[in-house]
């Protein structure tokens, strides 16, 4: 019999976290994971070539984050510095800024107005009427779907003020070998305390009763358990009967199952080019820009995939496009090939190159629809108007039996991010523990 103190359900950050610290404190822990692999929205895939890895889920520590930097640490990780020059391009302009969205301190000073809660779109609207401010009204939206991969007529005013005055754009880390090492670190650091994790396991069941709970797999493997910890992306969680990766609860949960509803889940669609050289720093492109742009890290445009970046401060070879929001939920039925030809149009039209030079220039890439895959079903959480009541639903223990983890349940200002699933991991490892909110 598959018999545990505590299930996990999701081998994410925030389910590795919980895993890592139940193990450790001699709690019997199995981690069931429906993928082929750990570490769900994180995926570090290596390759046996001049590119050692590419990140094809998270790939930035955004600021000095505490826990994510202290598990780093800890686990003799290292890190590297990657602030880097933001671009815009307009019209065959290139452009630094500090802020793309003009007025933005009159937006800034509204938000900080505002008393009652609502959408950022409807607030824009309202405060910024009419065609004087139909290209902030844009920028905003652009802003809001792209970083936030939220959908503007949904994403809370509060949460995004709270977001845009605590950010410490200075402060931007990659890991050095990839976010996989992470991953890895808090597996072993589970299994070496005794943990289980077992791989392709697709919880399709969840009988419950106070102290006891029963776990089904569409394979038909059943594991027994006093709790279970549900570390599953909300837009799973959020998947009607019958959809591919759907948990149905005996008896139902209803008021976590209406409360998750209420949470925000982005759509996003990452592309990862690697080309046989960096023609972005090339003295060809310096002289179609203007400038150099070899500082380069952050390129926005209106393109149809709008958002590029490089790996600046190395001069890599990859350039790595990104859609979200409503824009990218758009694109989710599009096939891999489609979304590449995309991809490779807006580069083009940005560096006037034509699409068969950059294909001959192209040496592998990867498209991660993250919005299609059945266990993932978006990005990252964001903020909706009900959101805060709908967490503290989801953070409070059902039974002593039932408990929710994730990214999406982190309360601080570095929402949709690893450190706050890492948070949300650790914080619902210590109420299974200590009984303690």
């Amino acid at each position: 019999m598959n018999t545990a103190d505590i299930v996990i359900i999701g081998a994410g950050a925030a389910g590795l976290m919980a895993a890592r610290e139940l193990a450790s404190a001699g709690k019997k822990v199995i981690v069931l994971e429906a993928q082929d692999r750990i570490g769900g929205r994180i995926h570090t895939h290596y390759k046996d070539s001049s590119l050692k890895h590419v990140e094809l889920g998270a790939e930035f520590v955004h600021g000095d984050l505490p826990v994510t930097l202290g598990l780093l640490n800890k686990a003799g990780i290292k890190y590297s510095q990657a602030s880097a020059a933001m671009y815009r391009y307009n019209e065959g302009t290139f452009t630094t800024n500090e802020n793309f969205i003009e007025n933005w301190d009159l937006l800034i000073d509204k938000l900080n107005k505002l008393k009652q809660d609502t959408d950022i779109n409807r607030f824009m609207l309202k405060e910024f009427p009419g065609d004087k401010y139909g290209g902030m009204r844009e920028s905003v939206r652009q802003f809001v779907s792209g970083y936030d991969t939220a959908d503007p007529e949904k994403a809370s005013c509060f949460a995004l003020r709270r977001e845009w005055q605590n950010e410490d754009e200075q402060a931007q880390y990659r890991i050095d070998g990839g976010y996989g090492q992470l991953m890895d670190y808090m597996a072993n650091e589970c299994k070496a305390n005794a943990g289980q994790i077992y791989l392709n396991a697709i919880v399709k069941d969840i009988y419950w009763e106070p102290g006891k709970v029963r776990i089904i797999t569409t394979e038909g493997t059943t594991y027994h358990a006093e709790k279970v910890i549900l570390a599953i992306p909300p837009g799973v969680l959020q998947a009607g009967d019958g959809e591919k990766g759907a948990v149905a609860f005996y008896p139902p949960v209803k008021a976590q199952q209406e409360a998750m509803q209420q949470i925000g889940f982005g759509a996003v669609i990452k592309i990862v080019l690697e080309f046989d050289e960096a023609f972005w720093e090339s003295k060809q492109t310096e002289e179609m820009a203007g400038k150099s742009l070899e500082n380069m890290g952050y390129l926005f445009s209106a393109e149809e995939i709008p958002t590029w970046w490089t790996q600046f401060p190395a001069h890599s070879t990859i350039f790595t496009g990104w859609i979200g929001g409503p824009d990218a939920d758009d694109k989710k039925s599009f096939s891999d090939d489609m979304i590449l030809k995309e991809g490779l149009q807006s580069v083009a039209n940005i560096f006037k190159l034509s699409v068969d030079e950059l294909n001959k220039k192209l040496k592998s890439w990867y498209v991660i629809n993250w919005t299609a895959r059945p266990f993932t079903r978006g990005s990252y959480a964001y903020d909706m108007v009900n959101t805060p009541l709908a967490r503290k639903t989801l953070n409070t223990p059902v039974s002593d039996t039932l408990f929710f983890t994730g990214e999406y349940l982190y309360e601080g200002p570095a929402m949709g991010t690893v450190e706050a699933a890492l948070t949300s991991g650790r914080d619902v490892a210590e109420v299974v523990n200590y009984g303690r909110q």
